[in-house]
């Protein structure tokens, strides 16, 4: 009796850190789970926001949002499709793939059943090399060490576009390794790695980590490789790296490369009182949500409803808060 009091009372004090609230007299919280990605990223920081806004609103919605740090997009996409996630955050070319049944999702064939709720920041394909291993362009990546990203993750595959752009195959001209982006910085500066690839919302840790050690570290411009890439697919788009957030980076000057939308996506089955909670709460506390990343700081509400990869439908919920403030006609 002793220990189930305990455990009892430990539940309750966990609901109150995790929610900053008491549960509600005989009110059950829905649990809703947000996969995101390495600790280190953006996508981990925006499920954090975002679970942070609804959770203050729990008593009224019996909402609980937990984030969990996943391998990335596809496997976010997969585990929502599958529902053992409510929510992932996804690349927006890793929504279009699965929308229409490209890349990894060939075999499976498009997923009707995934939806979209916004779009927010865009992550920039990020080429961070060892300054003494000789790399200034794409091109001097042949035959040297190249983390590109993790099985599972977005910016695996945009590496390997970004490469296939330049003309190379990353199986034949380079030593391909697959870590997780947070062991990248690690790797680097330890002298086993050459170069990583990392697609992510800039500033990020993983790339103020890389830089701070006393490797020094260039990030490598791939302007060429963008022009190449947008012209080829719909849901890439040329944006650059300001230079302002890494000053210990060998460069002088902004990185102009290519990227993609960060985009919060869900299943067909979550229900709409759900989705309609999470946008109201999302776009009602715009400001502060804003406040939480410096990724955020540019954010347009109108921009959230755009999606360069013009892929997934909108969930029902979110078209109804969209469509109550003006948002979508």
């Amino acid at each position: 009796m002793k220990h189930t009091f305990v455990a009892g009372i430990m539940i309750f004090f966990c609901l109150i850190l995790s929610t900053g609230h008491a549960p509600a007299d005989g009110q059950a919280d829905t649990p809703v789970t947000i996969g995101t990605g390495d600790v280190t990223g953006v996508f981990y920081q925006a499920g954090g926001a975002v679970s942070r806004i609804v959770n203050r609103k729990r008593q009224q919605y019996g909402i609980r949002c937990v984030v969990e740090s996943t391998d990335g997009s596809v496997y976010n996409i997969n585990a929502v499709l599958a529902g053992t996630l409510d929510f992932g955050f996804a690349q927006s070319d890793r929504q279009h793939q699965a929308t229409y049944g490209g890349a990894d999702w060939q075999e499976a064939g498009p997923q009707g059943d995934l939806r979209a709720m916004f779009s927010l920041y865009s992550e920039a394909c990020t080429l961070c090399v060892a300054e003494d291993a000789g790399i200034r362009t794409i091109m001097d990546l042949k035959g040297k060490r190249v983390n590109l990203g993790n099985p599972g993750s977005g910016h695996r595959q945009n590496s390997i576009d970004a490469l296939t752009a330049a003309g190379m195959d990353y199986k034949k001209d380079l030593i391909a390794l697959e870590d997780k982006a947070s062991e990248a910085p690690r790797l680097l500066q330890a002298g086993k790695i050459d170069a990583f690839f990392y697609t992510v919302g800039h500033p990020t840790g993983a790339i103020l980590s890389a830089i701070a050690g006393e490797r020094k570290v260039r990030i490598i411009p791939m302007n060429d490789v963008a022009k190449k890439l947008v012209k080829e697919y719909p849901y890439y788009v040329r944006t650059l790296i300001p230079i302002k957030y890494y000053r210990s980076a060998v460069n002088t000057e902004d990185i102009h490369t290519f990227g993609v939308r960060a985009t919060l996506i869900t299943s067909a089955r979550v229900s709409d009182r759900i989705t309609y909670a999470i946008v109201k709460e999302v776009f009602e506390n715009f400001g502060h949500f804003q406040s939480l990343h410096v990724a955020f700081k540019a954010l347009e509400k109108e921009k959230m409803l755009e999606n360069p990869s013009a892929s997934a439908q909108f969930h029902p919920g979110a078209i109804r808060y969209y469509k109550e403030v003006g948002l979508m006609k």
